[in-house]
């Protein structure tokens, strides 16, 4: 009798789940308690897998032997609860995916920098002509390219939440980049959930395996001290020359690792700033632990294009340069993107709070930004934090009037920074609506300018 599988969340990942459940002989049903897109209604259809929306039929979603669930539904939803209670095994997608492949798992995980971490290795391993694929919390389904296609390598972005509901998910090499609150209103807004969560990543990792880790972060060093890990540990630094690992020294990235030695200037490099210093050096690591060459490292990393919403330069007008950092949607991101620049700032900030501490910015704020422009529906927090902080606030819902105060409190050799520490949910789409509407209002000051 075929074992049924539901599938609860019909998006990328949900879809994608589904496909490799049914080619693997699963009586597979998918459930969204919201609308699906057209897109995946067409690719059930034409899989001819049953499906609803609109809403969770819990008779038969509990009357499954396997659940798979989005990791945007937490586990404190009653459904979920219901299933657990009834011993009903309830599982990402990510841990899923990886039961049905053989290849090489490199899973990348932090609060911040993930996105860029998997893109850059990601890219040295297929400028390299390593056969790779990409997945994880970005780009196509994990599920969907084991169900289609065959790789040697995946490198994977993976979330808190996919992490969350993995069994036996085995990276052979997993990439911890930094551990900083976030998403604690999923985590009982305490931070050792989320920090457990994070450190699932290692949870099945043997002696065969390899942990890259920034060793500056006392979360992740408090907490390796506190855990039996069992995979070869790298350390990457910013302060330190760990005997094998990676470090900045005199504008240089230095990766000793696998007995290979390698060196690159880091202003030769597309990506700026400490943070994508740390990111470049994890990449680094991870390429030298697979065999790539000193000379294809460094070839790639000089040719490699960062994601869209990433510190992103929009436009210089008038000598004022508007970056785009749309995806920093907690204060860690936001710190490293202030400490980016050296010239004067102005900071547009505001969203959803997720329970942020803006102490970790109020130093750089009092130092570099001369005006806050908050871009939220609900302002109290940060206008109440940073006044007499940074000279001067003011308090919008509309992003070109956003992008207008800041025209007008800027000088030339300023910067424009959209990084708003927070989600985007109150005004847009997601962070993608947000930073593509605000690369539009500031094309739109190119326009009223000519």
């Amino acid at each position: 009798m075929q074992k049924k599988v539901v599938i609860l969340g019909g998006g990328e990942s949900g879809t994608g789940a589904a496909i490799l459940a049914k080619s693997k002989g699963f009586d597979v049903f998918l459930s969204d308690r919201g609308q699906l897109n057209q897109k995946y209604i067409d690719v059930l259809d034409r899989e001819q897998i049953p499906f609803e929306q609109g809403m969770h039929s819990e008779s038969r979603v509990l009357e499954s032997d396997l659940v798979i669930k989005s990791p945007g539904i937490p586990d404190t939803v009653a459904l979920i609860v219901a299933l657990k209670e009834k011993g009903t095994p309830v599982i990402s997608e990510i841990e899923f995916a990886s039961r049905y492949t053989t290849a090489k798992i490199i899973a990348i995980t932090g609060s911040n920098g993930k996105t860029t971490t998997t893109l850059l290795t990601y890219h040295l391993l297929k400028n390299a002509g390593l056969n790779v694929g990409l997945a994880g919390n970005i780009g196509d389904s994990f599920a969907w390219q084991v169900a289609e296609k065959e790789f040697d390598y995946y490198v994977l972005e993976i979330s808190s939440f996919q992490l969350d509901n993995i069994e036996k998910f085995h990276p052979q090499i997993a990439v911890l980049l930094n551990i900083t609150p976030d998403h604690l209103d999923r985590y009982g807004y305490d931070f050792q959930n989320y920090i457990n969560s994070k450190f699932n990543i290692v949870q099945n990792q043997t002696a065969e395996d390899h942990l890259i880790f920034f060793e500056d972060s006392e979360v992740i060093a408090a907490e390796l001290s506190k855990r039996n890990i069992q995979s070869h540990q790298i350390k990457v630094s910013l302060a330190h020359k760990p005997a094998e690992g990676a470090f900045l020294h005199e504008g240089k990235l230095i990766s000793n690792v696998a007995n290979v030695s390698f060196e690159q200037v880091f202003d030769e490099l597309p990506i700026k700033g400490p943070h994508n210093a740390i990111n470049a050096m994890s990449a680094i690591a991870v390429a030298q632990l697979v065999g790539i060459s000193p000379e294809k490292i460094s070839e790639g990393l000089k040719s490699f294009t960062n994601a869209p919403h990433r510190l992103e330069l929009v436009e210089v007008i008038n000598g004022v340069t508007y970056i785009n950092d749309s995806k920093a949607t907690n204060v860690d991101s936001v710190f490293y993107a202030l400490g980016s620049f050296e010239k004067p700032i102005i900071l547009i900030a505001g969203g959803v709070d997720k329970g942020n501490d803006y102490s970790q910015i109020e130093a750089l704020v009092r130092n570099k930004v001369k005006g806050l422009v908050v871009l939220s529906k609900d302002s109290e927090k940060l206008e109440r934090y940073f006044s007499g902080i940074t000279p001067q606030i003011y308090i919008t819902q509309d992003v070109q009037d956003a992008v207008n105060k800041a025209r007008q409190w800027s000088v030339s050799g300023d910067i424009v920074l959209l990084s708003p520490a927070c989600a985007s949910f109150d005004l847009f789409k997601n962070y993608e609506d947000r930073g593509e509407k605000f690369k539009t209002a500031v094309r739109n000051l190119t326009i009223h300018n000519n």
